[in-house]
């Protein structure tokens, strides 16, 4: 690690010691950045790295609410605007019990450079709450996302910030949402995104974070002389990202033979197809949070408490959660025969995880490039709300695939190597902070 690196890094740690997620981000990107920063002297020279590390406005509230026991709750709930350079911030909101300041700053800090690596006009952001909405009853749910939205909604708009769905938040929560701003704001405007097709939705947005993967998979592949088509996939997770990761790599000749949930994993070795996919909807939509169903509906076997990773595969595809694929794993694939590892969850692999795939040049792709189909979706919804349009799906999908194609270029034009390999992550982040960067510039000290 450069002394630059170890010096800024230094700094940040000083300001946020307790923020291990946040920091964990912005030192992948540091490190990037150093040869960057050297032949580009303004970047330094006006403190822009000082300044996009920090967010534009933290806004932490609480959220009461009463249950259906009639017992008074009170939950913990954050807005981060980290960055609105190159436009209104843009970014889900997440509710799950570990939801803290170091997640949503490292979420908010990623998704800068994600939006940033579409290029439509989208800022970052992100935000959510310490709440668990399993085993909660519809009632309760809308009631939290009243009061939820009761105080966030002061600060959000369809020119300022425009939230969307992230984990425990899918159409459910964002209608409850809507129907609470629309009430307080006195206004029908899109300022949510992952809304319902009736009330200003976009088609294909549930599936178009994994879709958008396997697009840019498709890509890196062809990059490197191979396709998708005959490849073994191990995924893990089992909501919508990695149900429309199922659906377009099987479409597309591939084999998915897992999937897993907080209980484990399942082992299918004749693959995830035809009723199986449309399976994964009635488990997610179960709200149990289970994958062990699955296994018993169709006869396959289940690992309980474990991760998919150490299935022999071609090509691994983490679609959970952050760090959820550690050193220990990256090794078992590595001995497995891997050739690609591409992220479709936000930073699911550790660094450790990360170094070891690009010292042994195995092909990775972090998910700030290859899930960013989502966002982008929901800036197409942005657009489409803006204009009063509604798109068809072939569309959406025809847009979603040339953006994919297009962060493709972006991450090689910034992370060839001299030897030939792609470096993705440099790539990535390279690419996503040039334009974030010169906004900056070009806006004056702000």
């Amino acid at each position: 690690m450069s002394s630059f690196v170890n010096e800024f890094m230094g700094s940040i740690k000083a300001k946020d010691p307790n923020q291990p997620e946040f920091l964990q981000a912005v030192e992948e990107v540091m490190i990037s950045l150093a040869p960057i920063v050297e032949k580009y002297p303004m970047y330094l020279e006006s403190k822009v790295l000082q300044r996009i590390v920090e967010p534009e406005r933290v806004i932490q509230f609480r959220i009461p609410w009463i249950d259906d026991g009639g017992n008074i709750q009170v939950n913990r709930g954050f807005r981060v605007q980290f960055n609105s350079a190159i436009g209104p911030y843009k970014g889900g909101l997440r509710f799950h019990p570990s939801v803290n300041l170091s997640i949503l700053k490292f979420l908010g800090f990623e998704q800068t450079f994600k939006n940033s690596l579409t290029t439509l006009p989208m800022g970052g952001g992100k935000g959510g709450a310490d709440f668990d909405p399993k085993g909660k009853s519809d009632n309760e749910i809308m009631k939290f996302c009243q009061s939820f939205m009761t105080e966030l909604f002061r600060h959000i708009g369809p020119e300022t910030d425009v939230p969307a769905g992230d984990i425990g938040v899918g159409g459910r929560e964002i209608g409850y949402l809507f129907g609470q701003y629309k009430r307080l704001s006195n206004s029908f405007v899109g300022v949510l995104t992952g809304k319902g097709l009736g009330w200003g939705g976009s088609l294909i947005r549930p599936e178009a974070t994994g879709y958008g993967v396997i697009y840019f998979a498709e890509e890196v592949l062809k990059a490197h002389q191979s396709t998708i088509a005959g490849k073994t996939i191990a995924i893990s997770g089992f909501g919508n990202v990695a149900w429309g990761a199922v659906s377009k790599a099987t479409e597309l000749g591939a084999k998915v033979v897992t999937i897993s949930g907080p209980d484990g994993y399942i082992y299918d070795p004749d693959g995830i197809n035809g009723e199986k996919i449309e399976y994964m909807l009635e488990l997610r939509n179960s709200n149990r949070d289970i994958v062990a169903p699955y296994a018993q509906q169709f006869g396959v076997e289940f690992f309980a408490n474990k991760r998919p990773w150490e299935v022999k595969c071609d090509i691994a595809i983490p679609c959970a959660t952050q760090n959820e694929l550690n050193l220990d794993d990256a090794k078992t694939l590595l001995k497995n025969g891997v050739t690609a590892v591409i992220e479709a969850a936000n930073m699911p692999c550790t660094a450790e995880a990360m170094d070891l795939f690009v010292d042994n040049k195995i092909i990775f792709a972090p998910g700030k490039a290859a899930n960013a189909g989502g966002v982008a979706v929901s800036g197409l919804e942005m657009s489409q709300n803006s204009m009063k349009l509604h798109w068809s799906m072939d569309e959406l999908d025809t847009k979603l695939h040339e953006i994919m194609k297009n962060i493709h270029v972006q991450c090689v034009m910034h992370g060839t190597q001299r030897s030939g390999y792609i470096n993705y992550i440099n790539g990535a982040n390279i690419a996503g902070f040039i334009r974030v960067a010169d906004a900056m510039l070009d806006q004056g000290v702000v």
